[in-house]
């Protein structure tokens, strides 16, 4: 019996221990590559995912690699809207921000969701350390044009709809970020950027991880969502697109609402020399590293 249990213990450690090896071809061939995750979805608000998240990028950081967050915080940023009686409304999966509602994006994600992310990966060993998009003039941003909105029985008409303080990003200063890396910190981003003016936007942390990513000739952007990533029109998870197909899925009206911003990062970020692009299920617990370090991997994976 002692001798059954030992070998048990031992076939425990072996098999903990071919899970290593099968990363090691992938650790050997990211390190020292930039890799921009976009966190958001349900690992921001559940706790047990949000230490699976911090620990992934802690762990992605001591193999080598040079992770970059960019943290959204819709869910977040709704609530407090709610308790401040404001209705939030979202055109084409994007947030129509007034005055009001910018001051709450900036308290939401720069004083609270950046804050807690940052203090949650340094108290687990890493050196993280939280911008905005206005710290080192990293986002430059001008007022996006108004967009359409879907047409109603009522109207053949398709209305344009005044998005307010939402922001187009028109430039990424990478400097700062380039220089965090350099001296071993991971930099943790929060999406909002500002004018020649001034004047601060609200970004959304998809477009905004998008363009991060081909500033930084990323060799990877992995987006968490809360689904297994693009499902065919019947719900089926498509394991790998190429941006042709993606168009098509767009075309198709497949991919729409909230995963459009997603799509649109993707073609930036491939447009810009970024080489893999994975939207993963951050509800699965360490999604981060079994889409980058195991060949299967758990969600889609876009390619040029």
């Amino acid at each position: 019996m002692v001798g059954q249990r030992k070998r048990s213990e031992v076939q425990r450690g072996i098999d903990k221990a071919n899970v290593l090896i099968e990363a090691l071809p992938y650790i050997r061939a990211f390190a020292g590559k930039t890799v921009v995750v976009k966190y958001g979805g349900a690992a921001m608000t559940d706790e047990t995912l949000k230490q699976s998240v911090a620990l992934d990028v802690i762990l992605m950081r001591y193999v080598g690699m040079q992770p970059v967050v960019v943290h959204g915080g819709g869910p977040e940023i709704t609530r407090a809207m709610e308790r401040a009686g404001l209705t939030p409304t979202f055109v084409g999966g994007l947030r129509v921000t007034d005055q009001e509602t910018m001051k709450i994006v900036e308290m939401v994600l720069v004083g609270q969701i950046n804050q807690d992310l940052v203090a949650l990966i340094n108290q687990h060993g890493g050196s993280a350390v939280g911008l905005s998009g206005k710290d080192g003039g990293l986002i430059r941003a001008r007022k996006a044009r108004p967009t359409v909105a879907a047409k109603s029985p009522m109207s053949p008409v398709e209305p344009e709809i005044d998005l307010g303080f939402i922001g187009e990003i028109t430039a990424v200063d990478k400097r700062i970020l380039l220089a965090l890396e350099r001296d071993g910190f991971t930099p943790v981003v929060a999406p909002t950027g500002c004018d020649g003016a001034g004047v601060t936007y609200n970004i959304n942390a998809d477009l905004a991880a998008g363009e991060i990513a081909g500033a930084l000739q990323a060799e990877k952007l992995v987006l968490l969502t809360d689904t297994d990533g693009i499902l065919d029109k019947d719900g089926a998870l498509i394991p790998t697109l190429s941006r042709a197909e993606m168009k098509g899925l767009i075309a198709d009206g497949v991919i729409s609402g909230g995963m459009l911003p997603k799509a649109q990062a993707c073609f930036t970020a491939l447009d810009n020399g970024v080489r893999k692009i994975h939207i993963v299920n951050g509800t699965i617990p360490h999604a981060l590293l079994l889409e980058i370090f195991t060949p299967e991997g758990v969600g889609t994976e876009i390619i040029g």
